[in-house]
């Protein structure tokens, strides 16, 4: 009988001594740090936006190609945090710009592929087949920084923009690698054959 005492005292003992316990909570896993957007090249950027125009239009046809700076966003060389493209339906004689952004960004820019509303057309403004874009705008630039690096070593902070058109100089569409915010603004900027990668000249 003792002995049967004693092992039930024991037992409750136990029950207890675990009921008092607190339960610990599990330890919360560490929350990774969010990455920061990586920019892209152009021709990525492109392409998402080439399939959303052609739900738009089935014969959406692409007129330009550049991008936008972003102050939110890293950039690298040939790449931006986003771009932009025209696309242009000739059945319809109607055109519409995209916008391709790895952020939301100021004014109407979202993440992802967003659409403009319809604009019209000037038929003197000219397309380019999508296979002639074959040089992404990273080895444009890489083409133009070569020419260019007696004027970069005196402009270091500068911004570097991208435009990739049909120039009636040449024949095929051309990337302009452009030192500064815009065409209009910049004293130096590089034209690169878009379907062969060549040098083509520098503007001054």
């Amino acid at each position: 009988m003792k002995l049967f005492l004693s092992v039930s005292g024991l037992a409750l003992a136990l029950i207890l001594t675990g009921c008092g316990e607190t339960t610990k909570p599990a330890a919360k896993k560490a929350e990774e740090p969010v990455k920061p957007p990586e920019p892209v090249a152009g021709r990525y950027a492109f392409h998402q936006m080439y399939m959303a125009a052609r739900n738009w239009a089935p014969d959406a046809s692409p007129l330009r190609l550049s991008n936008v700076h972003l102050a939110e966003a890293p950039t690298a060389p040939g790449k931006a945090g986003a771009w932009q493209a025209t696309f242009v339906s000739p059945r319809s004689g109607r055109a519409k710009t995209y916008t391709y952004s790895m952020i939301e960004g100021p004014g109407n820019l979202h993440k992802g592929v967003f659409a403009g509303p319809d604009e019209g057309w000037d038929p003197s403004q000219k397309l380019f087949p999508l296979q002639a874009l074959r040089i992404d705008s990273d080895a444009a630039y890489e083409t133009a920084a070569k020419k260019g690096a007696d004027y970069a070593k005196k402009h270091p902070d500068m911004r570097i923009s991208y435009l990739m058109e049909v120039n009636k100089r040449f024949p095929n569409p051309v990337w302009r690698v452009i030192w500064g915010e815009s065409v209009s603004t910049s004293g130096f900027s590089v034209f690169v054959d878009a379907s062969t990668g060549n040098y083509l000249q520098t503007m001054r």
